[in-house]
Order: structure tokens, then sequence, then C-alpha cells
């Protein structure tokens, strides 16, 4: 945005300018306000906590990696493949 854009913009809405009421002395100030909802205050809320947390369970990969190195760690190779199958067909429609 140019900047002689945004002086005829300031310029339309009279921004800059104080409005002055009563005697000459008395100008009043003019203030924004600003109201969050309570959903908007939840959702700040939840991102906060979800933004704290961890993205790995370290619990799950612990007993994975228990598993894995006792050689107990078994892949059903059926689901497996029904699962790949399945996320292929949707990727494919």
């Amino acid at each position: 945005m140019r900047i002689e854009t945004y002086n005829q913009v300031a310029q339309l809405y009279k921004t800059g300018k104080n409005t002055k009421t009563g005697s000459v002395g008395n100008i009043t100030a003019v203030r924004d306000e600003v109201q969050i909802s309570q959903a908007a205050r939840d959702y700040q809320i939840a991102k906060q906590a979800v933004a704290g947390a961890s993205d790995v369970r370290e619990d799950k990969v612990a007993q994975l990696k228990a598993s894995i190195d006792s050689g107990n760690y078994n892949v059903d190779t059926n689901r497996f493949a029904s699962k790949l199958l399945e996320k292929y067909n949707a990727v494919m429609m």
C-alpha cells in the first residue's frame, strides 16, 4: 500500500483528529475497545495446553523399544497389508 493512499484513507475516516466537545479547552479522547468472546478464550487456553504437550508418547515408545530389543515384537502381516491397502485406496480416490 502506498503511503499516499493511506493518507487518503486516514483523511476519509478522519483518524488522527481529536474530537472537540463543549468549550474550546475540552478535548475528549476516543478509545477503542476489544472484547474477546468466551469461546475465543477457551480456544486460546486449549491451544496453549496442546503446545505444551509432547508430540511423542514416551511410554509407548519405551514399550515398543523393549519389545523389539527382546525379540517379542511381532507384526501381523494381514493387518499390515489391509491397512496399507486402505491408505492406498484412500489416496487414489
